[in-house]
């Protein structure tokens, strides 16, 4: 895979019930605290050198921000640091809310 893929809501929930994949979080810490997916991993500049450094490159991995934006370049960014597969999920955090009501 040469290039982050987008994926939806519904198809990252069917991805979270039926493989192994990662789910990376890309927004604040006060949002991923006040609501996040669950078995979500928070990411940030302070711990993605850990992350990158310890993670599984072969296992799919699915990153989402607000609004599906950013998560656009932390896909790619995730691609040149060595992971196969990887998607960021259109419509971020948002889209999954108003799919999946999250608990706090």
């Amino acid at each position: 895979m040469t290039n982050w893929k987008e994926i939806s809501a519904g198809q990252t929930f069917e991805k979270l019930e039926t493989e192994e994949v990662v789910i990376i979080d890309i927004r604040d810490a006060d949002s991923f605290d006040a609501s996040h997916i669950p078995e979500s991993i928070h990411l940030n500049k302070e711990n993605s050198k850990e992350f990158i450094d310890s993670a599984d490159k072969e296992i799919p991995v699915i990153v989402y921000c607000y609004h599906g934006n950013n998560s656009k370049s932390a896909a790619s960014f995730l691609l040149s640091e060595g992971f196969k597969e990887v998607y960021s999920m259109a419509g971020g955090f948002e889209s999954w809310r108003n799919s999946f009501p999250c608990e706090p």
